[in-house]
């Protein structure tokens, strides 16, 4: 190849991936849709069958419960349960989890089942649930390349975000229409609905252990095992510990300034809300990720990483002074822009995965950031019962400037960024 071709080539690879770029490819279409239609009909489920929760036991513990059964046994799935991810197809998995939800959610829609067996229903099939997300997180990189599937990622995050306001919305619409039996059951359509995109849109694929294993492997008999022998192996090579510590720690500790927004708000006075603190939260990381995923070239996101994590701790820093709701809800969208970094982990995180392991590999990153972010909010609010909120938010963005200056290494780029093919190796 010359010279004049090589610099072109170098320079496509360094051009950010467009909007048009990802929408091109028909299977990432699929995906986005299908995870769209996830998203609400999990955030309506959760909301219905609270608001069912209350109405028959009148516990407010109980509907609490509800809203977030699904989280104890997520982590649990994905701790020791991930190594399905890579041992079944991707779109066997996706679709198999879509058709469990959907008879679940059936059957909570009959109202047949006690409050407690419903709970315990739910938190049952949750377990798979890390199991499908890592299939399908672990599918982006074989159907987008190069900076396209870094702009993908960015994109199913923002989709997560607008699809569970979304769901928060059409929820509370469908409640007050036809009740939390009906909005179960409209919820179980669009679990098939999602079944349907997903067996009709994707390619079918052979389980990704069959063709890619590590060096390392050895047959094991049950998933469990498998699941917690690959885990150690992952957590045992230096450089992908290093690069799932730095996707933990940074954000999840700034989860626990979120924790403890309601007393900050409260204490601010009658006329301050914590959903305005919240959102704007949300509202900084989606236009975060937007905009660093779509119009930041990638060598420039990679060189960006270890700043972009800084700026999670530092604005929060200013909470000491006990800012008013307008300054403190600008000071939240401006920290949780920071976000963004683990954009700029994507293709260092893909390229130090095992093949034969990404599906699993991908799992873990979410299992550890769920587990670290509810012990984050958990520590803040114990705090919380012993110092100012708004102390306890400063505290929560020093502890994640400190992890980032201690990651510091791990999150700035040790050389050229190398782009990822279709295979996932780098080039």
């Amino acid at each position: 190849m010359n010279s004049t071709s090589t610099t072109a080539a170098q320079r496509a690879a360094e051009r950010p991936a467009t909007f048009r770029d990802v929408f091109a490819v028909s299977e990432f279409r699929v995906i986005f849709a299908s995870f769209s239609v996830f998203m609400i009909g999990e955030t309506v489920k959760m909301l219905a069958l609270s608001v069912l929760v209350y109405e028959r036991t009148g516990s407010g513990l109980l509907a609490a419960l509800a809203y977030v059964t699904g989280f104890l046994p997520h982590a649990l799935g994905g701790v020791f349960l991930l190594a399905l991810a890579d041992r079944w197809p991707a779109r066997a998995m996706m679709v198999g989890y879509d058709l469990l939800r959907m008879v679940m959610v059936a059957v909570l829609a009959v109202g047949a089942l006690s409050p407690s067996a419903m709970l315990g229903l739910v938190a049952v099939v949750a377990l798979f649930g890390p199991v499908s997300n890592a299939a399908r997180t672990a599918l982006l990189p074989e159907v987008l390349h190069g900076d396209a599937y870094v702009l993908g990622r960015s994109l199913l995050s923002v989709a997560s975000g607008g699809t569970q306001v979304a769901g928060f919305a059409v929820g509370g619409l469908l409640l007050g229409l036809v009740g939390p039996y009906g909005a179960l059951w409209l919820t179980a359509v669009t679990c098939g609905l999602s079944a349907l995109l997903v067996r009709i849109g994707l390619t079918r694929r052979p389980a990704r252990i069959h063709y890619a294993p590590m060096a390392t492997d050895k047959p094991a008999r049950g998933a469990v095992r498998e699941t917690l022998r690959v885990n150690r192996s992952l957590l045992a090579d230096r450089r992908i510990r290093g690069l799932l510590l730095a996707q933990w720690l940074p954000g999840s500790l700034l989860v626990g300034a979120e924790g403890v927004a309601v007393p900050y708000a409260a204490d601010l006075g009658p006329g301050a809300s914590a959903g305005v603190l919240l959102m704007a939260g949300a509202g900084g990381m989606l236009v975060g990720d937007l905009l660093v995923g779509r119009f930041v070239a990638p060598a420039r996101r990679e060189r960006w990483t270890p700043w972009l994590a800084l700026l999670l701790g530092v604005p929060m820093l200013a909470f000491v002074a006990r800012p008013s709701l307008v300054p403190a809800a600008a000071l939240f969208a401006v920290a949780t822009a920071g976000f963004a970094y683990q954009l700029g982990l994507a293709r260092r995180f893909l390229a130090a995965v095992p093949e034969g392991r990404r599906g699993q590999a991908f799992g873990l990153v979410s299992t550890g950031m769920m587990a670290m972010q509810g012990l984050a909010a958990a520590g803040a609010g114990a705090l919380s019962e012993v110092l100012a909120p708004g102390l306890v938010m400063a505290l929560a963005g020093a502890a994640s400037a400190t992890a980032t200056l201690i990651l510091w290494p791990v999150l700035a780029p040790t050389g050229r960024p190398r782009s990822v093919g279709a295979g996932g190796a780098a080039a």
